[in-house]
C-alpha cells in the first residue's frame, strides 16, 4: 500500500523483481496453455472481475467518478497508524469514494513497535474504521506488512507480533462485533510470525503480491477476500481484485463477512523467496534434493536452501538470484508417474496431502498415489492421467 507518514515497502517484490517475472514468465507458454507471456493478475472465468483500488495521503487528490466510470466497485481509505496519525485525506477520500457509489472501507497501519494491538484498534474505529451494517461500508482492515524505514518486522519478536495482532483483533471485535480483515503479504507472514495460522479460521485475508498469482498464501488460509495485484494501473494507488462477485461484495459489506470462494485456477507459478516457510517451500527442497542437493526438507526457505536454489540455477544456466520463479520451477519439475521412486515423488505425496489426500511420504509411486493424484486432477479439471505432468505440478504447488 502507499502510506504516509511513512513510505513502506510494497506487497510482494520489488519493482525491479516484478520485472524479472514478467520476463520469466515466457517460461510458462510451454507449460500452461491459458497462462500469458507477462505475469498478469490471474483472472477468474465465466464471472466479471470485482476491480477496486486501496489509496492514502500519498494519493492527494483522487478523480472518483473516473475512478467509478473505469470500472471500479470497492475502495479501501488509509485511516490512522499507530496511535498518532490521522490520513489529512481520509474524509475526503472515503466521502468521495462513498458519493459515487463504490462500496468503501477503512484500514489501519500497525506500528507493534509504539503500543499494544487494543490501543490501536481503539484509536481506528474512533477515526473512522468502524463497521456498519449499511451495505456500504466494509469491515476495517488491519495492514501488517514489511517498512523501509523500520527495523524488520518493526524489532517485535513473532510472538510478541502474534500476540499484538490477537489484541488488535479482540477488541475490534468486540466493538465492531466483526473481526478486522488482516492485509499482508506471505514472505512478511512467515518470517514476522513465524508462519502462524491463529488467525485462519476467523479473519479474512488481503494478500498482496505482484507476481501473477496470490499464490502462496500464508500459513492456514486456504482463500482470500482480496488480492492486491499491483501498485499502479488503471486506477490511483493499489490495485485489487475481490475474490467473488458483485453480490458477495455486497453482502461482505451487509454482514460483515462472507465465505470466499476457493481461489481461481492457477495460471502462473508461485514466486518462492528466502525468508518464506511452508508446503510449497518443503516441495521446493524435495525437488532440489531429486536434482542432487543435500538439504533438510523441513519448509524453511534458509540461507542453505536459497545456497542450493543457486546453485541449480547455475547448473541450468539460470539466472542465479536465489528465487524460485516460473523458470527455476520448469527446470525443477520432473513428469512422474506409477512405478517412479525418489524425492520428486514424495514432493507429489506431500502436496495431494496438503489437498486433502492421505498417503505416506514414501517416495513410492504407487497405486494409491496413482488414485489420490487422479481425484485431485478431477477436482482441478485437468486431465486424469494419473501422470505429474506441467499442469498437474502447477495446480500441486498452487
Amino acid at each position: 500500500m502507499n502510506h504516509l507518514p511513512n513510505r513502506h515497502a510494497r506487497h510482494g517484490r520489488s519493482r525491479t523483481g516484478r520485472t524479472a517475472a514478467l520476463a520469466t514468465s515466457l517460461a510458462l507458454l510451454s507449460l500452461v496453455t491459458a497462462t500469458s507471456a507477462h505475469a498478469a493478475p490471474a483472472e477468474p472465468t465465466g464471472a466479471a472481475i470485482v476491480r477496486g483500488l486501496d489509496v492514502s495521503a500519498h494519493q492527494e487528490s483522487v478523480n472518483w467518478p473516473s475512478v467509478a466510470a473505469h470500472g471500479a466497485s470497492f475502495a479501501y481509505i488509509k485511516a490512522t497508524e499507530g496511535t498518532s496519525y490521522i490520513s489529512s485525506r481520509f474524509s475526503q477520500q472515503y466521502d468521495g469514494a462513498a458519493k459515487v457509489g463504490l462500496i468503501r472501507g477503512a484500514y489501519h497501519f500497525a506500528r507493534p513497535d509504539k503500543s499494544s494491538g487494543r490501543a490501536q484498534a481503539d484509536y481506528f474505529i474512533d477515526h473512522g474504521g468502524a463497521w456498519r451494517p449499511d451495505g456500504k461500508t466494509l469491515p476495517g482492515v488491519l495492514d501488517v506488512e514489511p517498512t523501509r524505514t523500520l527495523p524488520t518486522c518493526y524489532g517485535v519478536s513473532p510472538r510478541a507480533t502474534v500476540r499484538w495482532i490477537a489484541s488488535f483483533d479482540s477488541e475490534y471485535r468486540r466493538r465492531t462485533g466483526r473481526h478486522p480483515v488482516i492485509n499482508t503479504n506471505t514472505s512478511w507472514w512467515s518470517q514476522c510470525t513465524d508462519n502462524s495460522s491463529a488467525f485462519a479460521a476467523t479473519n479474512l485475508l488481503w494478500i498482496g503480491s505482484y507476481t501473477g498469482t496470490p499464490h502462496p498464501l500464508p500459513n492456514g488460509w486456504r482463500t482470500y477476500a482480496i488480492w492486491q495485484t499491483s501498485d499502479s494501473g488503471t486506477f490511483p494507488g493499489d490495485q485489487d481484485q475481490f475474490n467473488g462477485t458483485m453480490q458477495d461484495l455486497r453482502n461482505f459489506a451487509a454482514k460483515g463477512s462472507y465465505t470466499p470462494p476457493a481461489p481461481p485456477l492457477a495460471t502462473a507459478w508461485p514466486v518462492i523467496e528466502p525468508g518464506y516457510s511452508g508446503r510449497q517451500v518443503a516441495t521446493v527442497q524435495y525437488l532440489l534434493t531429486a536434482h542432487g542437493a543435500h538439504l533438510p526438507v523441513d519448509g524453511r526457505f534458509t540461507t542453505d536452501t536459497r545456497n542450493a536454489v543457486v546453485a541449480f540455477q547455475t547448473r541450468s544456466h539460470l539466472t542465479p538470484d536465489g528465487i524460485v520463479g516460473p523458470k527455476t520451477w520448469s527446470a525443477l519439475i520432473a513428469t512422474v508417474g506409477k512405478g517412479d521412486r525418489g524425492p520428486a515423488v514424495k514432493a507429489v505425496q506431500a502436496e495431494l496431502d496438503a489437498h486433502g489426500a492421505h498417503l505416506p511420504v514414501d517416495g513410492r509411486f504407487t497405486t494409491d498415489t496413482r488414485n489420490a493424484l487422479i481425484a485431485f486432477q478431477v477436482r482441478s479439471h485437468l486431465t486424469p492421467d494419473g501422470i505429474v505432468g506441467p499442469k498437474a505440478w502447477l495446480a500441486l504447488v498452487n
